[in-house]
């Protein structure tokens, strides 16, 4: 590890702790209030305990963070080839207008161009990854397609195929997901696995090595209350870039909650995916439809059920709508980025 390295993730070391905390919480149940640290995971089907019997989430208590570091990786779009002279770019409307972009993404000929470019590269065309905090754990986040007992897909069998080309990745545990991850984490080598990663790797590079992706979805839900949203951007921009580079397609996600105030995560996101001309999973805009917009009451923890999309009442309720846009999301962009021109 180089010194200037160490340097910029020795300043990291205070911001590595985000609103998911450390540990990853289990999903609650219907009708039972957001689970407490260390709980055992909801029985499916077993009944919610009397409200006097349920532990309450207690708060979390977050060192105040180091100095940030000043930004070294470079925060404007690479380059990319152009597959044409006028390019289908990936989105209609401004960056401004996110709210009203689509749930499932558009696909510019950009994140083609990227994605035939790590082909050439050697990049796994079976293979995608997961960056993200707590919001993306295996055991809930997509987990489910890798076991046809824990899933149905109703009238979406059309999904059939994605889940056959990526079977392993969906299930698979990233090593740039842990539950307290946010963007300033990833790019740290100290919160890298020390188990599977070598030793300086950061949490993109480990994952990276590991599964050799070439598509990835970036889900990265909280930032410091006392941080401004723009510095967010900034390690967002680093953290596309890394992966551009590499000739990886990002898919970009907004989330559900509005704990920054003004929706001002979602529209950083929104701009690195205009910018970089990339596809955006608006999830955001996928539960407005649902009871309480798929929120328990502490405005964070997603409503839980079963990914049974044939079940009207499970569909309302946030998580199986998670894992059916986000499978929705990837399936639009490996058929439109695996297709010649």
């Amino acid at each position: 590890m180089t010194f200037g390295r160490w340097v910029f993730g020795l300043a990291l070391l205070g911001l590595l702790l985000a609103g998911c905390a450390g540990e990853v919480l289990p999903p609650p149940t219907p009708g039972a209030d957001p689970p407490t640290p260390g709980a055992d995971p909801p029985t499916p089907g077993a009944e919610a305990a009397p409200a006097a019997d349920r532990p309450t989430l207690a708060p979390t208590t977050v060192p105040t963070p180091l100095p940030l570091p000043s930004i070294t990786a470079p925060l404007t779009p690479t380059s990319l080839p152009e597959p044409s002279a006028t390019p289908a770019k990936a989105h209609a409307l401004p960056p401004e207008r996110w709210q009203e972009w689509p749930v499932i993404p558009e696909v510019g000929e950009s994140a083609r161009a990227l994605y035939q470019r790590g082909l050439a590269a050697g990049a796994n065309p079976q293979a995608f990854s997961k960056v993200g905090d707590c919001q993306n754990v295996d055991t809930y986040f997509l987990g489910v397609f890798d076991d046809p007992q824990k899933y149905r897909l109703g009238e979406h069998t059309d999904l059939d195929g994605a889940i056959a080309q990526f079977q392993g990745s969906y299930s698979r545990r990233s090593a740039a997901v842990r539950g307290g991850f946010n963007v300033a984490s990833v790019l740290s080598p100290l919160k890298s696995d020390p188990v599977v990663c070598a030793k300086g790797e950061t949490p993109l590079e480990c994952e990276t090595r590991l599964h050799n992706p070439s598509i990835v979805f970036i889900s990265m839900e909280q930032w410091w209350s006392n941080r401004p949203v723009s510095l967010y951007e900034d390690y967002l921009r680093q953290v596309v870039t890394f992966f551009v580079e590499r000739g990886i397609v990002p898919i970009l996600a907004t989330k559900a909650d509005n704990l920054e105030g003004e929706h001002r995560i979602n529209a950083a996101v929104a701009r690195v995916a205009y910018d970089f001309d990339l596809p955006l999973w608006n999830f955001w805009a996928a539960v407005q439809p649902l009871p309480s917009h798929g929120l328990w009451g502490d405005g964070f923890h997603l409503t839980y059920a079963q990914s049974f999309f044939d079940d009207p009442q499970m569909m309302k309720q946030a998580w199986p709508v998670r894992n059916l846009t986000a499978l929705q999301s990837l399936d639009t962009v490996w058929r439109f980025v695996s297709q010649p021109e």
